[in-house]
């Protein structure tokens, strides 16, 4: 049986609501609600069901799509291939950030050379730049520009009408904080801008499938400007990172639809470009000073390949009621919990002391496998103790003072021993490696004594 129903309706519009305002929710008329009962259960309010009046969407059943791997640009720039996965894919949308200076642009201008040189048509928008600065920039890489077309617009919508005309096959923006889309009042760069040129861009590459290519500027605190969203919307996000002062940058992939997270690129900064580098492994260990205290050498594992870097650290007297603690490229977090660690399960207390750890060409430490590594090291420098040359460090150091094993370990010991390293401490359970020493440990004291004694107890 119907209850009856009371409330206010519009008499414009017959717009119901169950509490009296002075204006129409729906058509927006003033002093048009008038009272009513009748003996229907109504539907109140703004969000009244309505009949679906949209023409249905085509459905495609998951088994029908073919599976294709798809093509892709190779841009012949190895460090960037492989952290895209393999090349660029056509209808993708990529965005790459970070610090100004970094060297964002001159590697969209020496991709856009690799692929214009293999025949494909690109378009260069270059929003933040004038086409006689990028074309200075060019000079100095050595680019002739033959099959880049610049496109010196703020516009997007002009932009990317003009790059339709050309026929591109790719699609460079530096940067998407530099262009506006007509018709919003708020200023280039804005949230709401950057998310309304996201959702265009992203439209406009998949309907057209043309690979674009999009620059992005990041806070001081490290993310890319802007709403989150951007990132959510487009198919690969990759930073752009270097280390204080250092000629290494690091192209790291956060997100990619196309290819394996967390994969990364080492480049080289020359006066010709950046430069890929072969021998990452290498090129971290290439200032090594095996005399001095405070450096331990681990072996990571980043995307697709090991790579071996150096922890250092330093510990001075502090003169401060509260010392300080410092760390680049790890967590500062993380270096307070080791120390607390040290002190309780290694008996060495540094609470008196001024503490700096740093890693090596300006990698950001993710991995647990390197605490062993920054233990070993925070020791050597309290101690002023160098270690031994030849000895790397493996393993994940536990609350209770345990080492915990590691995933991929024999990956890590080839990569050591290719590098010259004969001894390594590691997990008790960690299988061995032909041409490396494995020095099994179980416990941070056992750890400490082995590494602080060369390896040998």
């Amino acid at each position: 049986m119907a209850r009856a129903v009371r409330g206010y309706r519009c008499r414009e519009c017959g717009w119901q609501t169950v509490a009296y305002v002075g204006r129409c929710g729906e058509c927006q008329a003033w002093n048009s609600l008038e009272q009513f009962a009748d003996g229907t259960r109504a539907s109140v309010g703004p969000l009244a069901k309505r009949p679906v009046t949209a023409v249905p969407a085509a459905t495609l059943s998951l088994a029908d799509v073919p599976d294709e791997p798809g093509r892709r640009f190779v841009t012949e720039i190895p460090e960037l291939d492989r952290v895209l996965g393999g090349g660029v894919v056509p209808g993708s949308l990529v965005l790459v950030g970070g610090d100004p200076g970094i060297g964002k642009s001159t590697l969209m201008l020496q991709a856009a050379a690799r692929m214009a040189a293999k025949g494909l048509v690109v378009g260069y928008v270059c929003g933040e730049e004038s086409p006689r600065q990028v074309r200075m920039r060019a000079s100095r890489l050595g680019i002739a520009g033959d099959g880049i077309s610049l496109i010196p617009e703020t516009s997007l919508d002009s932009a990317l009408a003009a790059a339709e005309g050309l026929g591109v096959s790719a699609l460079i923006i530096d940067s998407i904080q530099s262009v506006y889309v007509d018709g919003l009042e708020s200023r280039s760069g804005g949230p709401a801008q950057l998310s309304e040129a996201g959702a265009r861009l992203v439209g406009w590459a998949k309907g057209n499938e043309i690979a674009t290519i999009v620059t992005g500027h990041v806070t001081k605190g490290g993310e890319i400007a802007g709403p989150r969203l951007l990132e959510h919307l487009v198919d690969a996000v990759l930073y752009f990172e270097s280390g204080e002062g250092g000629s290494l940058r690091v192209l790291r992939a956060v997100k990619n639809r196309f290819g394996a997270t967390d994969e990364v690129g080492v480049f080289e900064m020359t006066g010709e470009g950046l430069r890929s580098v072969e021998n990452p492994s290498a090129a971290f260990l290439e200032a090594h000073d095996p005399e001095a205290s405070g450096c331990a050498v681990t072996a990571l594992i980043e995307g697709s390949r090991p790579l071996a870097i150096e922890v250092q650290a330093l510990a001075v007297p502090s003169p401060l009621a509260a010392p300080r603690r410092i760390a680049s490229g790890l967590e500062v977090s993380r270096l307070h919990l080791l120390l607390a660690v040290l002190a309780r399960r290694g008996g060495i207390v540094a609470g008196n002391l001024d503490v700096v750890a740093t890693v090596s060409g300006g990698m950001r430490l993710r991995d647990p496998s390197a605490d062993l590594a920054i233990l070993v090291a925070l020791v050597s420098a309290v101690r002023d103790q160098p270690l031994d040359r030849g000895t790397a460090f493996l393993g994940e150091v536990a609350l209770s003072g345990s080492i915990r094993p590691v995933q991929q370990s024999q990956r890590r010991l080839l990569e050591l021993g290719r590098l010259g390293f004969g001894r390594c401490l590691a997990p008790a359970s960690t299988s061995p490696v032909e041409g490396i020493e494995l020095i099994p440990v179980r416990s941070v004291k056992e750890a400490l004594r082995m590494a602080l004694a060369g390896g040998r107890g």
